[in-house]
C-alpha cells in the first residue's frame, strides 16, 4: 500500500496513469503517454540523396514544397559549423543522419563512436546505418552494434537499422536481430520499399506488425512490387499501402520521423525539373495521408 499525504491524491492518479498508459517504446514522455487522445503528427523528413546529382539544388527546394526537416549523412566533425550554418539559412532542421561503417571491421565501433558524437553535435538523436558485415558472424556484428549501441545511450542517440539483408530483411528478421542485440539505442530503421525489392509473397503492413515494437524511424518508399527489381516509382504509385501502414502506426503511438526516400528506376535518367517534380508528387501524396508535419 502507498501512503501520500492527504494533500496528494492527484499524484497517486497521474503515477497510475503514466503506468497505464502505452509507453510507445521508451519515445513517449510520461505527460505525453498520459494525455489522451491520438498521438501527435509524425515528422515528414526528405533525403537529400534522393536529388542524386542535383542535390544542391534541394536546399531551395525543400523548403518551397514545405519541407522543414532533412535526412543528410553525417558530416565529418569539422564541417559541422557548415552543415549547421546551411540548415539555419534555409530553415531545415536534421531529423536523421546516415552513418556508415563496415561491421567486419575491427574499427567499426570507433567508427560510430566519432559519428555519434556528431549527431550530438547537431542535437539529432536518430542515427540510420544499413548493418552490413562481410566475413564475420551475425554474433561479432551484433555484439559490435551493442557496443555502438551503449555509446549511442550515452550520446542521446539512437542508431535504427536499414531494412536489408542480412540483420534486417523482413519483420522476422529485424525482430530476430533486435533480440540478439538487446540494447536500447538499437532499433529498426522500416523501409516500406525494401519488403517487396527483398523478400516474395509478403508486404509492408505485414512485415511491419512482425517487428514494430522495436521500430524508431520509417522510411516511406513505394516499389513497383517485382522482386529484386530496381524500380522504386513516385510515392503512391506502386505496391505499398500507405494509408494502412500509418494507420497501424497510429495505432501502435509510433512517435518518430518518417522519411520519404525515392530512388527511381534503375536505367532512367532525369533532368533536374523531372527530379523535383518526382519529389514534390510524392510528399502532395503522403501529407494527403494526413498526420504528417
Amino acid at each position: 500500500m502507498i501512503n501520500l499525504p492527504r494533500r496528494c491524491p492527484s499524484l497517486l492518479a497521474a503515477a497510475l496513469a503514466c503506468l497505464a498508459a502505452p509507453c510507445r517504446r521508451g519515445l513517449l514522455s510520461a505527460a505525453e503517454a498520459s494525455s489522451p487522445g491520438p498521438p501527435p503528427a509524425n515528422i515528414l523528413a526528405c533525403r537529400l540523396a534522393n536529388y542524386g546529382r542535383f542535390q544542391e539544388s534541394a536546399w531551395t527546394h525543400l523548403p518551397s514544397i514545405g519541407f522543414h526537416s532533412v535526412f543528410l549523412s553525417v558530416p565529418p566533425l569539422d564541417k559541422v559549423g557548415e552543415t549547421q550554418a546551411l540548415l539555419e539559412k534555409h530553415g531545415l532542421r536534421v531529423a536523421v543522419l546516415r552513418g556508415e561503417t563496415d561491421l567486419s571491421r575491427p574499427t567499426c565501433v570507433d567508427e560510430l563512436t566519432v559519428q555519434l558524437e556528431t549527431c550530438a553535435k547537431l542535437g539529432v538523436k536518430y542515427m540510420f546505418l544499413s548493418p552490413k558485415h562481410p566475413g564475420v558472424s551475425k554474433e561479432i556484428a551484433c555484439e559490435r552494434l551493442r557496443q555502438a549501441g551503449e555509446i549511442a545511450r550515452r550520446h542521446g542517440v539512437t542508431i535504427t537499422l536499414e531494412t536489408h539483408p542480412d540483420l534486417g530483411t523482413n519483420g522476422d528478421v529485424h525482430a530476430e536481430t533486435m533480440r540478439r542485440i538487446d540494447h536500447p539505442n538499437i532499433r529498426v530503421n522500416f523501409d516500406t520499399g525494401n519488403i517487396s525489392y527483398y523478400n516474395r509473397d509478403t508486404d509492408a503492413v505485414t512485415e511491419l506488425a512482425k517487428c514494430i515494437d522495436y521500430v524508431a524511424t520509417v522510411e516511406f518508399k513505394d516499389h513497383s512490387g517485382q522482386f529484386e527489381t530496381w524500380d522504386f516509382p513516385t510515392i503512391g504509385r506502386g505496391v505499398v499501402d500507405f494509408a494502412a501502414v500509418m494507420k497501424l502506426l497510429r495505432e501502435h503511438a509510433y512517435g518518430g520521423p518518417i522519411t520519404m526516400e525515392v530512388e527511381g528506376t534503375r536505367g532512367v535518367e532525369m533532368t533536374e525539373e523531372q527530379t523535383k517534380q518526382y519529389i514534390a508528387e510524392s510528399a502532395r501524396y503522403l501529407r494527403a495521408l494526413g498526420h504528417l508535419e
